[in-house]
C-alpha cells in the first residue's frame, strides 16, 4: 500500500498519508495513533460485511464519526497500491440501522467502477471486477495485533485447534499453541529460528511442549532448560509471552502483507526491544509492510527519520507528518532522533504541540 486517504474517521477530519514499507508513529496520549492504527481493523470488518455489527460493538457510528453525527455523518477512504495503479475507495453515511455505502469503488490500472448497491455492506467480496482479487488480497490481510492482555485469562491461556486454528496468526495471539505446532509440524528451520529468537531474551526457555487432546486441542506449554517440569502461559512474565508472540507474528514462515500493531514495546525489557527492531526491519525486507504505533524512545532510536510519522492534534483534528533525514540530517550529525525528539528539535508528536 503506497497511500492512504481517510476522512470523517474519529479524531481524523482529512488526513493523506503517504505510507512507506516501516512506518512507526509517535506522538503524545490522545494524538491519535491509536484511531489510525484501528482504522485498518475498521476495513477488515467492511470488507468481511462485518460492519455494522462492529460499529455497534464500539458503541455505535456517534464514536465512529469525527466529533460525533452532529458534526458530521459521512466517513470516506481512499487506498492506493502500486503507485496509483490500483486501489479501494467508498464513501459512508450513517443512517438509522448504521452505515450505507453511498459509492464503493474499485480502480485497476487507472480505470475506476462504481461497485456499490448502496447496501448496508460492502460489495466488493461478490464483484466480478479484474481489480478485486487483488485489493480484496490486502484487506484480508489488514488485522490490528495486540498482544497486551497476558493475565491468568488471556488468550494464551485458551485451547487452540491444530487443525482448524493453523491459517494465519489471531489478532490477539489466542492460537499462538496451534500456530506454533504448525510451523514446528511443517518448517523445522523457521521454528528453529523463532526458539532461538525466544532464547536471546529467556535464556532459560528451552522449547515449547505440544500435547494435543484428542480433540485435537492444544495450549501453550514450555520446558526450561533446569527441570523436568511442564509450565503454562501463567508461568512466564508479561513481556516474555508477549516477546513469545511477537516473535512468531515477524517471523513466521509465510508473513502478511501488512502488519499492524499498537505498541508492541509494552512490558517489554530493553535488550527485547533491540530484538523487536530486528525483527521489524527484517519484516520489511520480505516485503511485509509495518504500521505500529508506539511511545517507546528506545524503539525509535533504532529506526531512520524516514521510517517514522509524528502525530499531532491540532483543533480537534489528527494531522500526520513524516520526518526527512535531509532536513534533519545537520542534527543527525551529532544527534539521534530520539535526541531531537526529546529536546524539541523535532517538534511533531510533542504533547505541547
Amino acid at each position: 500500500m503506497d497511500y492512504i486517504e481517510i476522512k470523517g474517521y474519529k479524531s481524523i477530519k482529512d488526513a493523506s498519508v503517504d505510507l512507506a514499507p516501516i512506518n512507526i508513529l509517535i506522538g503524545a496520549n490522545g494524538s491519535g495513533k491509536s484511531n489510525f492504527v484501528s482504522f485498518f481493523d475498521f476495513l477488515n470488518k467492511l470488507y468481511n460485511r462485518k460492519l455494522n455489527e462492529y460499529v455497534a460493538l464500539k458503541g455505535g457510528s456517534d464514536k465512529i464519526l469525527h466529533k460525533g453525527i452532529k458534526s458530521s455523518n459521512t466517513i470516506s477512504f481512499k487506498l492506493e497500491f502500486d503507485r496509483g495503479l490500483n486501489g479501494y475507495s467508498a464513501i459512508l453515511q450513517s443512517g438509522t440501522d448504521g452505515f450505507v455505502l453511498l459509492k464503493e469503488c474499485l480502480m485497476y490500472q487507472g480505470d475506476s467502477k462504481n461497485i456499490s448497491r448502496s447496501e448496508t455492506e460492502a460489495n466488493i467480496k461478490f464483484t466480478d471486477h479484474l481489480g478485486a482479487k487483488y485489493i480484496i488480497k490486502s484487506l484480508k490481510g489488514f488485522r490490528k495485533y495486540h498482544f497486551h492482555d497476558t493475565g491468568s485469562n488471556s488468550p494464551f491461556t485458551k485451547y487452540s485447534n491444530i487443525e482448524n486454528d493453523i491459517y494465519y496468526f489471531y489478532q490477539d495471539g489466542m492460537n499462538l499453541a496451534a500456530f506454533m505446532y504448525y510451523i514446528q509440524e511443517t518448517n523445522k528451520k523457521v521454528y528453529n529460528r523463532i526458539i532461538k529468537n525466544i532464547q536471546s531474551i529467556a535464556p532459560y526457555f528451552s522449547d515449547f511442549y505440544f500435547a494435543p487432546n484428542k480433540e485435537n486441542n492444544i495450549r501453550l506449554q514450555w520446558i526450561d532448560k533446569y527441570s523436568d517440569v511442564v509450565f503454562g502461559a501463567s508461568d512466564l512474565s508479561d513481556g516474555t509471552i508477549r516477546f513469545i508472540a511477537l516473535s512468531l507474528l515477524f517471523l513466521q514462515p509465510d508473513l502478511p502483507g501488512t502488519i499492524i500493531i499498537d505498541e508492541p514495546e509494552l512490558g517489554l525489557h530493553p535488550a527485547a526491544i533491540s530484538k523487536l527492531a530486528g525483527m521489524i526491519k527484517s519484516a520489511s525486507e520480505r516485503d511485509c509492510q509495518v504500521i505500529l504505533a508506539t511511545q517507546s524512545t528506545n524503539l525509535i532510536s533504532y529506526f531512520q527519520a524516514e521510517d517514522i510519522l509524528t502525530v499531532d492534534q491540532v483543533n480537534g483534528q489528527t494531522i500526520f507528518n513524516r520526518l526527512n533525514n535531509e532536513n534533519l540530517q545537520q542534527w543527525l550529525d551529532d544527534y539521534t532522533i530520539v535526541d531531537l525528539w526529546k529536546r524539541n528539535i523535532i517538534t511533531g508528536g510533542q504533547p505541547n504541540y
